[in-house]
């Protein structure tokens, strides 16, 4: 039995309560993660969110990519043929099932409420000021989640059959512990990695605080 059927068959009969920890984002953004083209996230929470705010409930999880919803405009031109080439790949909002290309760790979840320092960092992600304007400015009360995220791809990527509860506007999907058989390649060295999150850090001002 190969690493991704033992995933999907500890999976199928799974409830979510017990399936694996997956952070919803944009299908272009984990494509630009999984390529080490950011290690960046910014996350206020869906709709859909049990506390109406996000959570980092777990440092250790898989991403889900979510297709609808995707905005053009909100991503920087060069940026654009990500979604292209990840709208191409996918069946449709009637697909069957859907598939987990990669896992992350967060290294650090930085909370900014100033515009200015969202501005210090545009060059470091794929989006448009305004992407980072509108997430800012929703529930306003709430500062903005940095995600500082090393990300892994999966050397066997796991299809997993959808379910209703993978859609909506929410961050989360599941919440036990990670399944079996996802080995994994980094997106970029640890030196890489290292070197990009001083920069963010020293850019939002946080150098020295993790």
């Amino acid at each position: 039995m190969t690493n991704r059927e033992a995933a999907e068959e500890q999976t199928a009969g799974a409830t979510l309560a017990e399936g694996p920890a997956a952070l919803k984002e944009w299908a272009a953004t984990v494509r630009a993660l999984e390529q080490g083209r950011q290690i960046v996230v910014l996350r206020k929470g869906g709709i859909a969110e049990e506390t109406r705010r996000f959570r980092l409930e777990t440092p250790d999880f898989y991403l889900m990519p979510a297709y609808e919803h995707q905005r053009r405009e909100l991503l920087k031109p060069e940026a654009q043929g990500l979604l292209d080439e990840v709208l191409g790949e996918w069946d449709g909002p009637e697909a069957g099932s859907i598939t987990i290309s990669s896992r992350a760790h967060a290294a650090e979840d930085i909370l900014v409420t100033d515009p200015d320092a969202l501005l210090r960092i545009r060059d470091l992600h794929i989006w448009t000021d305004s992407f980072a304007e509108e997430r800012l400015r929703w529930k306003k009360r709430e500062p903005l989640h940095v995600l500082l995220l090393r990300v892994y791809r999966l050397t066997e990527p796991i299809r997993l059959p959808m379910d209703p509860a993978f859609t909506g506007c929410k961050s989360w999907i599941a919440a036990g512990p990670p399944m079996a058989g996802d080995l994994a390649v980094p997106a970029m060295s640890d030196a890489e990695f290292a070197r990009r999150s001083d920069e963010i850090r020293r850019r939002l001002g946080t150098a020295g605080e993790h």
